[in-house]
């Protein structure tokens, strides 16, 4: 009657951190290569740190990988914002003075 105890598979964990690759991707091509690249980089290597077994090294990568996306795609914005604005302020001033 005694049940023979197994320890979880670990795979439920693994399931749960997401690498990123995607969203980092578009925010390379999109907003900001730099820091896209890196956030490419860092998505990257969830997988294979995953597949050797390293959950935290797994986890921290895609921390890395979110971070830098997101500070591609907010950099990317606020310089195409800045871009907007000088042209208008330049080709504003240049029909003011038509």
């Amino acid at each position: 009657m005694s049940e023979q105890w197994s320890s979880p598979s670990p795979s439920g964990a693994t399931s749960e951190i997401q690498n990123y690759l995607i969203p980092a991707i578009l925010s390379a091509v999109f907003c900001c290569v730099p820091l896209g690249v890196v956030s490419i980089i860092f998505a990257a290597q969830v997988n294979s740190k995953l597949a050797a077994g390293d959950i935290a090294g797994a986890m921290e990568s895609s921390k890395k990988a979110k971070m830098f996306m997101f500070i591609a795609i907010g950099g990317g914005l606020l310089i195409w914002i800045f871009v907007i604005l000088i042209w208008l302020l330049v080709f504003g001033a240049a029909a003011v003075n038509m």
